[in-house]
């Protein structure tokens, strides 16, 4: 695949950076970008795709949700990026019932775009201290768990993903492969 650019938008979290680490390592030109910076800077780095990391809470999410309004790029929300993209489309988050990182069996509903190849069921590390409860209209759903009904979601028109598990740690299962999903809708996104 060819090298892309790609942003990791920093959202405060304890894996930004090795998000960040494993893009470069999947080939990928990438940098770290804080949250904060203004949508013409974003713009300005000519990206094929941004990942925003996980974080503390929605209140630290900067610009994210304006970011997924208004760029026509495709994005992958990564926990609290995920929870970013849900609530700027007028979905609902909120506390889950099982707080803390653990493992968590996902069950793939909809292979779809970034899950292509990685069902029926993936074995992810995941936070479910905050969660979508509540699908944005229109909205798909991809993955579900024991936990949490929205484990992945997909915006009917634009290439905006959300996943609540983290695809960058060792305690994922197939986590390089869905990086590589992602990088392939950018590529072909931007042809």
């Amino acid at each position: 695949m060819e090298e892309l650019r790609i942003l990791v938008i920093n959202n405060h979290g304890q894996f930004c950076h090795l998000i960040h680490r494993t893009v470069r390592d999947l080939d990928m030109d990438t940098s770290i970008v804080p949250n904060t910076t203004p949508v013409e800077e974003i713009l300005a780095e000519k990206p094929h795709g941004l990942i925003f990391s996980g974080g503390p809470s929605l209140e630290r999410g900067g610009l994210c949700e304006e970011y997924a309004k208004e760029l026509d790029i495709p994005i992958l929300g990564i926990c609290l990026g995920h929870q970013l993209i849900a609530h700027a489309y007028g979905g609902s988050t909120g506390a889950g019932s099982h707080g803390g990182y653990a493992a968590v069996d996902v069950e793939v509903v909809e292979e779809d775009d970034i899950l292509k190849g990685l069902g029926p069921r993936i074995s992810t590390w995941a936070s479910h201290g905050d969660e979508v409860t509540e699908l944005p209209t229109g909205f798909l759903k991809l993955a579900r768990s024991d936990i949490c009904a929205i484990e992945a979601m997909k915006h009917p028109d634009k290439p905006l993903y959300g996943i609540q598990w983290h695809p960058e740690v060792a305690h994922t299962d197939k986590g390089e492969e869905l990086f590589m999903n992602f990088f392939e809708v950018c590529a072909n996104y931007n042809k």
